[in-house]
């Protein structure tokens, strides 16, 4: 599979699941929904990651790309609202608009910049990557890094929120008791 092929299959499907998992009110945040962006990475990152760089340029570009995936992450998190659901009180979440338009501007920059690549500006690039000795493998690791980065940064974010809303006694909630010291009985 070429390059290009690999990169778009990557951004489908960091886009259609983050979009499908994500969008919406009262949006369930349970051990699938967790679960199934770290079980995607997991089964994605062995097949497409082949040599990261380890020196160089090609490092620096992969750490770069990493950096820049938790921001975007952190960022799409402020367009997430995560809250003890209305009827079972458990975490649920809501994005709406920003958050998908966020998602698909990102996604779509990383498609244009891919297709660009090979078909806008090959030989200006070749040569940016000649001088900085940056190898292929190194750009194709360094978007998917960034895409995996951006899942995580997200799904932490969730799985964080979801859990200090869980601990939160609901509104109406009785108080929960106050331990007392040892031998001492409630008057």
């Amino acid at each position: 599979m070429s390059t290009i092929g690999q990169a778009m299959i990557i951004n489908g499907a960091v886009l259609i699941a983050v979009l499908e998992a994500d969008l919406g009110p009262h949006r369930k945040i349970g051990k699938l929904r967790i679960l199934r962006p770290l079980l995607m990475t997991a089964a994605i990152v062995p097949l497409f990651l082949k040599s990261p760089a380890t020196h160089g340029s090609g490092l620096a570009l992969e750490l770069a790309a990493v950096v820049a995936g938790l921001m975007v992450g952190l960022l799409a998190m402020t367009f997430t609202t995560v809250y003890a659901g209305p009827t079972t009180g458990k975490p649920v979440s809501r994005a709406g608009f920003a958050y998908a338009a966020l998602w698909i501007v990102v996604i779509g920059a990383r498609a244009a910049f891919s297709y660009g690549s090979e078909h806008w500006f090959a030989q200006r690039l070749g040569r940016w990557m000649a001088y900085h000795q940056v190898t292929p493998e190194a750009l194709t690791d360094a978007l998917l890094l960034m895409a995996v980065a951006m899942t995580l940064t997200r799904t932490v974010g969730l799985a964080t929120r979801a859990a200090t809303v869980a601990r939160r006694p609901r509104s109406g909630d009785a108080t929960p008791p106050t331990a007392l010291p040892s031998g001492q009985s409630p008057e």
